[in-house]
């Protein structure tokens, strides 16, 4: 009955929806696979070993742009603020093209820490891939509710979106610090 008294503008397409959430879980399995079923092309381990250092810092470029864009709309700055996310957008775009990349190439990387460290290493990278996994539709949702103009709804959804892409930015970071620390 509700639905009835919201007009059609503001409505929220079912259909887009979904579509997005079929090509987040589309995504999301085709990660897992290369992650744990495709053996890596580069065996030899000598191929573009950048890529991880270059994540972290797509993933730091993308917090500052996450921060900054939340400093705008806080200031009302719209204009400022959909810069920022856009910017934001593309490094978490650039970062999971070179992430794709380095698994296809490397595989997947082990963690060699011992003791106490890795009570704090597993539930970090535990809870940093299932929140990633949950952000991507969540990113694309927010996003197309601001590209078609239905700004009520994405400020309701962009408060559970920010902080969640934030900690996937900031943990990410993280995550390559503490790998490469105990390599």
């Amino acid at each position: 009955m509700s639905a009835t008294l919201i007009p059609n503008e503001a409505r929220t397409p079912l259909s887009a929806v979904a579509a997005i959430i079929v090509i987040s879980i589309v995504a999301s399995l085709f990660l897992g696979w290369l992650v744990y079923y495709h053996a890596p092309a580069d065996v030899s381990g000598t191929h573009l070993l950048f890529l991880p250092a270059l994540n972290a810092l797509l993933n730091s470029l993308c917090t500052i742009a996450l921060i900054t864009g939340f400093c705008f709309i806080r200031n009302r700055r719209i204009e400022a603020h959909r810069t920022s996310m856009f910017t934001a957008f593309i490094f978490s775009s650039l970062f999971l093209a070179s992430y794709i990349t380095n698994y296809a190439l490397h595989g997947e990387s082990h963690f060699h820490g011992v003791g106490d460290i890795r009570l704090f290493y597993f539930p970090l990278l535990i809870s940093h891939i299932c929140l990633s996994v949950v952000v991507l539709p969540m990113i694309l949702i927010t996003f197309f509710l601001s590209l078609s103009g239905r700004f009520p709804q994405h400020k309701k959804l962009a408060r559970y979106t920010f902080p969640i892409w934030l900690y996937v930015s900031v943990t990410g970071v993280i995550v390559y610090a503490m790998l490469a620390a105990y390599r």
